[in-house]
């Protein structure tokens, strides 16, 4: 009886753990195609579009219509896990440090160095990924590094 529980619980615990899910619906997809113009809301390309979290999924953020927009590839790619397009240095999303929005359309002109004071830190970790995280040192690297 005790294994019987025992299975339940973690078959319980894997279904919680995986309930949040990248997938982007059709019909979302379609709403921000037709909200955003069919172009990448950083550069404007119709080229190559890729579907991206404002609020990064890493940060918890979800796939409504509200956190979603239409990138290009490059500006997809350059943003990562920020907010800002280091291709074309514009504030495309949520600063995930601090959780302030900002409108894609009229911080085009608007640099990162403006809104915070904190940047992510340019190390790498043991797995050769970016770190993650921010750091106002003058190196630009964390504690870690």
């Amino acid at each position: 009886m005790k294994k019987l529980y025992l299975i339940l619980l973690l078959l319980l615990f894997s279904i919680c753990s995986f309930a949040q899910s990248r997938y982007i619906s059709a019909t979302t997809k379609k709403i921000v195609y037709a909200r955003d113009g069919g172009a990448c809301r950083c550069c404007g390309s119709s080229l190559n579009l890729e579907y991206d979290h404002i609020n990064p999924f890493s940060c918890g953020g979800g796939n409504d219509v509200s956190n979603i927009q239409l990138l290009c590839k490059r500006c997809n790619r350059s943003k990562s896990n920020s907010c800002t397009c280091k291709i074309h240095n514009r504030i495309v999303g949520v600063n995930c440090c601090d959780g302030s929005v900002t409108s894609a359309r009229s911080s085009t002109t608007t640099s990162r160095k403006s809104t915070s004071t904190s940047t992510q830190c340019t190390g790498t970790t043991k797995k050769g990924l970016r770190c993650r995280n921010r750091t106002s040192s003058s190196n630009g690297r964390c504690y870690l590094h």
